[in-house]
């Protein structure tokens, strides 16, 4: 599957934000804020698992769908620059490709997760080992996952991350990828030590519009503080950020990224949705989000537009599974 809106963004959710909910919650917290697809945590214990059998997947595929939402990936914490034997960390990274092609996701989130010295959160850290040579390292293994992934029609999407905080660090890494790829710009990390949003995005474009990127949006008071709150009420440039978006014509997923499982004490996830939602129509008021499948000149249906407290537009109505 992949996900080509018409007009905006596709408002999507990640399960980060519900730790400890299970799927019912969380579906019905959607379906009361009008949003039509949920990123899964991909992590023991969690809605989406490793050693999920294939019953389990059958069965969360279809309950997802059931309810009018698509899954739009898959958030594992496989870290593409970790000093284990390649076998590992591939073999790692193609069990979560397979996972996604079960539950219908067109993409698998990775981190650089590269060792680093010890920095200030405002600094880019700096990597124990040389930075060309941990570049190196991560692509060689986002290339080794190449043909799998073209075989599935599921991608890898590096985040701007730990030791990769920016795009150009990210930049560096997907340059040297054979394949097709994506990137995930989580709006906290790149600017948090000094990249600006248009840098950001002049450097992952052709990565976050190729098809397989994201884009995460998330609130803070930083530097004094980390903890969530909700959007518009932190120092993080929430509009400016759907500004640049706008202008630039970006019509891919938007994720919001409540990081309640790291911040207890941040609101619950159904009130963050809430404040993200309104956040959302205030940048992109007229046209519904629609998924049309992947050709040049193929008309979009014509959806309805969703309102806060109306059940999320049906998947089979938004989705189009290519082979």
């Amino acid at each position: 599957m992949h996900y080509l809106p018409e007009g905006r963004p596709v408002l999507t959710v990640s399960t980060l934000g519900a730790p400890g909910e299970g799927l019912g919650t969380v579906l019905g917290w959607l379906a009361e804020h009008g949003v039509a697809g949920v990123e899964l945590r991909l992590a023991p214990g969690q809605i989406a698992a490793p050693a999920m059998t294939r019953q389990d997947r059958a069965r969360l595929r279809s309950e997802v769908a059931d309810a009018g939402v698509a899954i739009t990936g898959l958030a594992s914490y496989i870290r593409m620059a970790d000093p284990a034997p390649d076998e590992l960390v591939v073999g790692a990274l193609e069990a979560a490709l397979f996972l996604a092609a079960d539950l219908g996701a067109p993409t698998v989130r990775v981190f650089p997760g590269a060792p680093t010295e010890p920095a200030d959160y405002q600094q880019v850290p700096v990597t124990t080992t040389a930075r060309n040579e941990v570049n190196a390292l991560a692509a060689g293994r986002l290339t080794a996952v190449g043909r799998l992934a073209e075989d599935l029609d599921v991608f890898p999407a590096l985040e701007t991350h730990d030791s990769h905080p920016r795009g150009e660090d990210i930049a560096a890494i997907l340059g040297q990828v054979e394949g097709r790829v994506g990137a995930v710009w989580d709006l906290m990390h790149p600017w948090r030590v000094g990249e600006g949003l248009e840098d950001t995005w002049n450097i992952l474009a052709p990565w976050l519009t190729n098809g397989l990127g994201s884009v995460q949006v998330k609130d803070a008071g930083l530097p004094e503080s980390r903890t969530p709150v909700t959007i518009g009420d932190g120092t993080l440039p929430v509009d400016g950020f759907a500004q640049l978006l706008k202008d630039r014509g970006y019509t891919g997923l938007l994720c919001l990224e409540w990081e309640k499982a790291w911040h207890p004490d941040a609101v619950r996830l159904d009130a963050a949705m809430g404040s993200t939602r309104a956040w959302y129509l205030r940048h992109w008021p007229d046209r519904p989000a629609v998924v049309e499948q992947a050709a040049v000149g193929q008309p979009a249906p014509d959806l309805p537009a969703v309102s806060p407290g109306e059940p999320p537009v049906s998947a089979q109505d938004t989705v189009v599974e290519t082979p």
